[in-house]
This record gives C-alpha cells, sequence and structure tokens, in this order.
C-alpha cells in the first residue's frame, strides 16, 4: 500500500515539475497552433471539400449513365394479351428494362462547367491560404505586443528598483541625522506611484498573453511564455522596398489569386450559359423484357416469356432550341454582369494590397525614425537624470525637478520600445505580403 502511495506521490511531482519547466512557446509554435485550432480555418477546409467534389462530379458528368428498372401491374376485367389483344380476363404483367444514355454534343456546356469548377476549387483553396496569412500576421503581432509588454515591465521594474535604492540611501542619512525624516515622504509617494505602474504593466502583460491564447483557441494561459525570435536583431532587419514587394506579392498573395480565380469561374459560367443556345445530341440504348400471367389460362414459364420478350433499342435525340422565351439571352447577360463584378473584385484586391503595402512600408519607416530619435533622446535624457541626479544629492536640485528628469527618461524608454517593436512589425509585415 505504501508503494502505491509512493508511486502516486512520484508521478505527481513529475508532472508539477513538467509543468513548471514548460519550455517558452516560439512564434512558429504559436503560429501552427493557431492554424491546427482555429475555427475559420477548419470551416474554409470544408468549404474547400465541397469545391473539390462539385469539380470531380463536373468531370464524371462526361460519363454515360446507366438505369435499370421493374414494373408490376394487375388487370382486372379486359386485359391485354400476351398476343396484344384484349380479352375479358384478370392478367398480371411483370416488366424489366435497362437503358443508359449519353451526351454526345451539347455545345460544350459540360467542359465550360468542369473549367468553372475548377476556377472555383483554385478560388477556394486561395481564401483558405488568405485565412492562414491573416492568421500568421495576427500571431506576430500578438507576440511582438507581448515582447513590448515585457519590456515596458522591465523598464518599470527598473524604475521602481531606483526609487527604492533612493530610499535606502535617504534612511541611512536620516538615521545618521544628516536628512530630516519629513524628506522621505516624497520619495515613499513616488515608489508607491511607480508601485501602481508596475501593477498595471503586469495586467497589460498578462492581457497581451490572454489575447495570444485566445488568437491560438487554448484554454490556459496562465503559464504561457515565449521567448523572443532570433532574427529580430537590427542588423539583421532589412526595409524591403513597397514597389519591390508589390511586383512579387502579385503574382501570388492569396487574396489576388482567389480573385482571378473566381473571375475566370465567371467567364466559364458565360461560355457554359451561351452553349444552351446550341443544339443537344444524345446517345440513348434500353434492353427490356416482360412477363404475363392471364388468370384461368395455360401460361408460359418465366424464363421462356423472358427470353421471347426481350427488345434491344438504340436511339439518337436531337434538341434544337427554337424559341425558350429568351430565357438563354438574360441567362447570359447576367453572366456577364457577374464578369464584370468579378473584374472589379479583381481590380479592389489588387488596391487594398497595394495599400496595405504602402502602409505598412511607410509605417515601417516612421516607426524606424521614431526609434533612431528615441535612442538619441534616451542618450540626452539619462544624462539629464545623472546631471540632475548629482545636482540633488550636492542640495542645488529640488526632488521635483529629479522626478521630473526621471519621468522623462522613463517615456523615452517606453517610446523608444514601441517604435522598435512597430518597426519589426512592419518589417515582418512587408516579408509576410512579400
Amino acid at each position: 500500500m505504501k508503494t502505491k502511495i509512493y508511486i502516486i506521490l512520484g508521478a505527481l511531482m513529475v508532472t508539477l515539475f513538467t509543468s513548471a519547466q514548460q519550455k517558452p512557446w516560439t512564434l512558429q509554435q504559436c503560429v501552427d497552433t493557431a492554424l491546427v485550432n482555429n475555427r475559420n480555418v477548419k470551416q474554409q477546409a470544408l468549404t474547400k471539400k465541397t469545391r473539390e467534389i462539385s469539380y470531380q462530379q463536373a468531370r464524371l458528368n462526361l460519363l454515360p449513365n446507366l438505369n435499370a428498372s421493374a414494373n408490376q401491374s394487375w388487370s382486372f376485367g379486359r386485359s391485354l394479351t400476351s398476343s396484344n389483344t384484349y380479352q375479358n380476363i384478370n392478367s398480371s404483367q411483370s416488366s424489366f428494362g435497362i437503358s443508359s444514355s449519353l451526351v454526345l454534343f451539347d455545345g460544350l456546356k459540360m467542359k465550360y462547367n468542369i473549367d468553372g469548377r475548377k476556377a472555383d476549387m483554385y478560388a477556394s483553396q486561395a481564401d483558405l491560404d488568405k485565412i492562414k496569412q491573416d492568421i500568421t500576421t495576427g500571431v506576430a503581432a500578438e507576440f511582438l505586443q507581448i515582447l513590448l509588454n515585457k519590456e515596458l515591465l522591465q523598464i518599470a521594474t527598473d524604475q521602481l528598483e531606483l526609487t527604492k535604492s533612493k530610499i535606502e540611501q535617504r534612511k541611512v542619512l536620516i538615521e545618521a541625522g544628516k536628512m530630516a525624516e519629513g524628506e522621505m515622504y516624497d520619495l515613499i509617494a513616488q515608489e508607491y506611484k511607480e508601485e501602481l505602474s508596475l501593477l498595471q504593466a503586469k495586467n497589460t502583460l498578462n492581457l497581451s498573453f490572454l489575447d495570444l491564447a485566445q488568437f491560438m483557441e487554448i484554454d490556459h494561459f496562465e503559464d504561457l511564455d515565449i521567448v523572443a525570435p532570433g532574427n529580430l536583431l537590427e542588423s539583421e532587419l532589412h526595409l524591403l522596398s513597397a514597389d519591390d514587394v508589390y511586383k512579387s506579392a502579385i503574382t501570388h498573395r492569396a487574396e489576388v489569386v482567389g480573385a482571378e480565380y473566381r473571375l475566370k469561374s465567371s467567364e466559364s459560367n458565360v461560355q457554359a450559359t451561351k452553349s444552351d443556345y446550341y443544339p443537344s445530341l444524345n446517345l440513348g440504348a434500353q434492353f427490356g423484357s416482360g412477363y404475363y400471367n392471364l388468370s384461368g389460362m395455360q401460361n408460359k414459364s418465366f424464363s421462356d416469356q423472358f427470353s421471347n420478350n426481350m427488345s434491344t433499342s438504340i436511339s439518337l435525340n436531337l434538341q434544337i432550341p427554337i424559341f425558350n422565351k429568351f430565357d438563354v439571352r438574360n441567362r447570359v447577360q447576367t453572366a456577364r454582369i457577374g464578369v464584370e463584378s468579378s473584374k472589379l473584385s479583381v481590380d479592389n484586391a489588387k488596391l487594398e494590397l497595394k495599400k496595405s503595402i504602402q502602409q505598412a512600408y511607410f509605417n515601417a519607416i516612421g516607426a524606424k525614425s521614431r526609434w533612431d530619435a528615441a535612442q538619441k533622446s534616451e542618450i540626452a535624457s539619462r544624462e539629464a537624470y545623472r546631471f540632475t541626479n548629482q545636482k540633488y544629492e550636492a542640495g542645488r536640485a529640488t526632488l521635483y525637478e529629479l522626478y521630473q528628469a526621471k519621468s522623462n527618461l522613463t517615456q523615452v524608454l517606453s517610446e523608444q520600445a514601441q517604435a522598435k517593436y512597430e518597426y519589426f512589425f512592419r518589417i515582418k509585415l512587408l516579408e509576410l505580403l512579400k
């Protein structure tokens, strides 16, 4: 019994230790998890399967069909006999048949229908790719937001530690009788204020973890942590030209590819509808037999009648449209309107893509400029704080002036972090768009 208890306790300890030692998530792991769990991806995957089935059926429509039939009937009174005469007698009749038909010509309607369903299938795949691209971009944004919030939390922690260090220094001076105790109150008030800022930074970081967990559609985020990608070093970042990105993206971006395939589908629908102007020719073949049973008379056996009553026929059916109340003409006009609408969708997809690339490019330039300015401002702010601190220690500056210099430094560090991660995001966005 004790052995079992030790085994259970050991297993629990291993589980707790494993949970505590959970490895941080990489950006690729976050993206992969989001793609697996996302319901929009699953829904679009089902839509894609539906389009694949439609395309497969459009191809199978080229094959001939084959149908079997059977009929049983009873007649009372005057009945048709097997000799094709009527008698006043009850009878029953069984008939069996098999038939097949093949479309020889339909104005190429099935061919255009195959082209249209194929384009629909490819458009559905492009829609799936677009959803995946959007998810990748969204996860990257949430991921970088966490890195930013971590850096802001570190800044708040450093500022609080600096204030606590000042308080400890003042305590030593107060105990030595070199400073009045009342001068500590402003520092303590500043400490409480910075503790509040630290709590707010922690809460913001937790919310960003929650946002990422919800984006990935996982249940628990309390132990979630991430590791910064190694390619976020400034020396490894390269700002791509907006024109170069657009020239590359226009050929393969899912939103453009999907719109172009939908245009091809609309054009095929026009041709398929125009096929109804042309005659259609079908080949048919039938085989049948029957069995007659006349009550009160001597009837031949089923096998004899089935053999004797066999019939086979082959037919050609030609249908020539003459007047259809302008139905075909109106359907063709409607299909052509669909083509024009699809062309506008293609132009709009290209325009939106170009706008997204240009916005990402100029936002990256702006973020880089703010980052460079913040780096220069950081140097000046740190020097200003050092100089003000020396003046304060020498009694030539007020505590308010010291707080102001420290607050300016904190603000500059926050702006620098925000500009840096925005620049990272815009660079990665351009790479994804390309």
